[in-house]
């Protein structure tokens, strides 16, 4: 689960994403250098790679941790499947 501490880190850096975004727009509708327009879109891919990392980390210190000390190979197992197909996803 996603705790109040992660929210208040994320949060901040979604905000930011969402004005580079719209400032993306803005660039496109200006006509400028479409290498400009290249780095701000990379750096939003930044961010919301930044941003996956911590939720990953997160899913991992708790929901994986809590189902491998469960002893429950059914959940274990589950948990273990979710990491692999996320990751999959991830290095594509």
């Amino acid at each position: 689960m996603i705790d109040k501490e992660l929210i208040r880190n994320i949060l901040p850096r979604v905000n930011k994403i969402k004005g580079q975004i719209d400032g993306v727009e803005r660039m496109i509708k200006e006509k400028r250098y479409c290498i400009d327009i290249l780095q701000q879109i990379y750096a939003i891919i930044g961010g919301l790679k930044a941003i996956s990392i911590m939720i990953l980390r997160n899913h991992i210190e708790t929901c994986v941790s809590n189902a491998i000390s469960s002893r429950n190979e059914k959940e274990k197992n589950k948990k273990i499947d979710e990491i692999i197909e996320i990751y999959k996803k991830f290095s594509k």
